[in-house]
């Protein structure tokens, strides 16, 4: 059976997101990532052809076995062009209505990005799942548990601030997965090629997300 982005983050917890200006080797990048036992990688539309990165990644899945999405989807071109190179979910940064029929129409699963309680409820209605909510570092742990009293079982997936030091904090309090960022893939060393060191952020981060387990 194929596992899908929902098996996944519920096994690993946890998704990169890769904002970079450019990417030597899409392939090596996931398989680094993988190796530190994070295997769903976002790349996101900030990043200049990023839909070639996203091809090389879906080509080589049999190599390195990460799942690539594409974030800050902004427009349905934007959501078809993604799909066209083999995206496996889309993520958007606020409610983009356009953005979910896409991926409805393409069967494949989008978190789309709220703040507010009523955000997160239309997200739902749109049938994101996860709900993406940023920005995460600047309101806390806490709110992701205030939210859970209205939106009982609602799956939430924290972004923006998160780091091995309070990714732990967000699992305890019922996110489905955190992303990590910057801390993990600076685009610097994503774009000088620093496979080792990538590897080696992803596992100490995925460590840190060990304390959050039942």
């Amino acid at each position: 059976m194929t596992e899908t982005l929902a098996d996944r983050l519920a096994a690993d917890r946890t998704l990169a997101v890769v904002r970079a200006d450019e990417i030597p080797d899409a392939a090596e990048l996931a398989a680094a990532l993988a190796a530190g036992g994070i295997r769903v990688v976002e790349l996101t539309f900030t990043t200049p052809r990023v839909a070639s990165y996203v091809r090389r990644i879906a080509e080589t899945a049999s190599e390195h076995g990460a799942l690539v999405g594409v974030g800050t989807v902004m427009t349905a071109e934007q959501a078809r062009e993604a799909v066209d190179a083999g995206a496996q979910f889309l993520v958007t940064p606020g409610i983009r209505e356009d953005v979910a029929a896409v991926a409805r129409q393409a069967q494949i699963p989008f978190s789309l990005g709220a703040m507010t309680p009523t955000e997160v409820g239309r997200a739902m209605e749109l049938g994101s799942e996860p709900v993406k909510i940023f920005p995460a570092g600047t309101l806390g742990p806490r709110y992701l548990k205030d939210l859970q009293g209205p939106y009982p079982g609602v799956q939430l997936l924290p972004s923006g601030g998160i780091s091995a030091d309070n990714a732990a904090e967000f699992l305890a309090v019922g996110a489905a997965a955190v992303c990590c960022g910057t801390s993990v893939v600076p685009p610097a060393l994503v774009r000088d090629g620093g496979w080792a060191e990538i590897a080696e952020r992803a596992a100490s981060f995925t460590a840190s997300l060990e304390a959050a387990r039942p």
